[in-house]
């Protein structure tokens, strides 16, 4: 498949232009030893409230019980396409600390670590695409994860496919549809 640069109305990185969410991944390809390392040592550096990097990934390649059991969270037309990536990962928000104080800021955090991860993944070949359909019980069940451990987001991880024949008519077209943002205009208010 083609690249899907996005056409911005002021210049960005490369590595973010070219940042999507492909549903079409490669079902053969995987990560060598160590291949993720870069993009989760991204994540580690990424900004929180006052340095306490409230977060944790649960990384599983694909053919371990650890990818079926986050496939098998995942709801809706999720379970049709994650299962051909080559590793799912779940982020994870720590959301008090080991006093129950609260970590309010957890989410944000957490969202910032998963954006530099996307762009670092980007900048090594790698595409991520992160989901919000599937059942956090299931994951915190299948994980153990404690009482203050919150999954946010599953996301696939992986090279992407030559074509999106393998993928439903329906997402088929997603895949290959004009990429579109809302206007800069309405998103930014410059106050007086």
């Amino acid at each position: 498949m083609s690249p899907r640069t996005a056409q911005t109305s002021a210049p960005i990185l490369e590595s973010l232009s070219n940042r999507w969410s492909p549903r079409a991944f490669d079902a053969n390809h995987e990560f060598p030893e160590g291949a993720l390392r870069g993009i989760f040592e991204a994540a580690r550096w990424a900004p929180s409230a006052n340095n306490v990097q409230p977060w944790h990934f649960i990384v599983a390649r694909r053919g371990t019980e650890g990818f079926a059991q986050i496939a098998e969270s995942l709801v809706g037309f999720n379970q049709a396409w994650a299962g051909s990536a080559s590793a799912l990962l779940v982020a994870v928000a720590e959301t008090a600390d080991e006093e129950g104080n609260a970590r309010p800021w957890a989410h944000y955090d957490l969202g910032q670590a998963m954006a530099h991860l996307s762009v670092q993944a980007q900048s090594e070949g790698i595409y991520v695409h992160q989901m919000g359909g599937f059942d956090p019980a299931a994951l915190k069940a299948a994980f153990n994860l404690g009482e203050n451990q919150v999954a946010v987001t599953v996301s696939t991880l992986g090279t992407i496919a030559e074509s999106a024949d393998h993928l439903p008519e329906m997402l088929q077209e997603r895949e290959t549809a004009p990429r579109e943002r809302r206007p800069l205009e309405d998103i930014v208010t410059i106050a007086a």
